[in-house]
């Protein structure tokens, strides 16, 4: 059986174009797992794949003056205003492979959480996504089919090396990589503890871009790996932790990693991961920063749930993994 090939629009920048988008979540050469292969550009595909596709992104991205709306709170004036406008005819803004592959062919996910700031924007996709696509779902009770997230991972490490079961050297107790974005109360309010936590007495290091001066941060990086692999601990906190749907690669990244996860989120990842394979984080105040003060201390919690790190590892990997979610709704269409 030849491969179904998988094209993929985004409204992630360069996403769409980049042929090789997800090649390293997979053991084999070209983005092939199993009935299927994605090529992101792909001319002529037998599959669609709209991954974060904004059918409003040309009319809403349109100046810095949208961004101060959103910081200002004025930003459900703008989509009210931009929702009765002429310009959201999908008609005029359809891309050319969502008219070429067939509607049961087509698929759209929603990766980015409910947050209040955006959910409007959210359910205007979610019914234009309908009126092309088979399938579309995303990690919230909005959503047509509300899901989890497939794992996609930004550890850029050959599929066969993650899959291996090799333990990189720890030389580091716990690593943060975030950053400086504010857009919504949600971010604000993990800058907030960020500010409680470098106020403490706690030991980590921080990584990510945009971070404020005061925070200390070690810089941005190309490749998680290198500074989440010599860490026993990794603090992955959620943008969004009120439903029982969303979880995303800040989970994934920890774990395949080998870091053990200082989790805050939402209940999805008990659902999709062993019990025992990351940690919870009680909140984001006082209490956290006690808590993690006192996991961080010493690796003893990280070997104790080395085995349940292996196990979630497997899971992500070749379950939960986007090519093989994709590969299963090709065998059931």
């Amino acid at each position: 059986m030849s491969q179904k090939k998988f094209a993929m629009l985004s409204g992630y920048k360069n996403l769409s174009t980049t042929r090789d988008w997800l090649w390293k979540q997979t053991p084999h050469n070209f983005g092939i797992w199993k009935n299927i292969q994605i090529l992101a550009n792909a001319s002529e595909p037998d599959f669609l794949l709209l991954y974060q596709y904004d059918f409003n992104k040309r009319s809403l991205k349109t100046s810095n003056k949208s961004k101060f709306l959103v910081n200002s709170g004025k930003f459900r004036d703008l989509t009210q205003k931009y929702f009765r406008s002429k310009s959201t005819n999908p008609k005029k803004q359809v891309h050319s492979l969502i008219q070429q592959v067939p509607e049961e062919k087509t698929i759209f996910l929603l990766r980015e959480p409910p947050l209040p700031e955006i959910v409007k924007i959210n359910q205007r996709n979610y019914q234009l996504a309908s009126k092309y696509c088979g399938y579309v779902s995303g990690p919230d009770d909005l959503a047509p089919i509300p899901d989890y997230m497939p794992a996609i991972w930004y550890v850029n490490r050959p599929f066969s090396e993650l899959d291996s079961g090799n333990i990189p050297e720890k030389s580091a107790f716990c690593s943060w990589i975030t950053s400086g974005i504010a857009r919504s109360q949600n971010h604000r309010q993990r800058l907030t503890f960020l500010k409680t936590l470098q106020d403490s007495e706690v030991k980590f290091d921080l990584y990510g871009r945009g971070l404020p001066q005061w925070s200390n941060s070690l810089g941005s990086v190309e490749n998680k790996w290198h500074v989440m692999a010599p860490y026993y601990y990794n603090l992955a906190i959620e943008n969004y932790a009120e439903n029982d749907l969303y979880v995303s690669e800040k989970l994934w990244d920890a774990l395949l990693s080998w870091c053990l996860p200082i989790y805050y989120g939402g209940s999805a990842a008990d659902k999709l991961l062993p019990s025992g394979s990351f940690l919870r984080l009680p909140s984001l105040d006082q209490k956290g920063v006690a808590y993690i003060k006192e996991v961080t201390a010493n690796p003893d919690a990280w070997y104790e749930a080395k085995d349940k790190i292996a196990e979630a590892r497997q899971i992500i990997l070749h379950e939960l993994n986007l090519l093989n979610w994709l590969n299963n709704f090709v065998d059931q269409h």
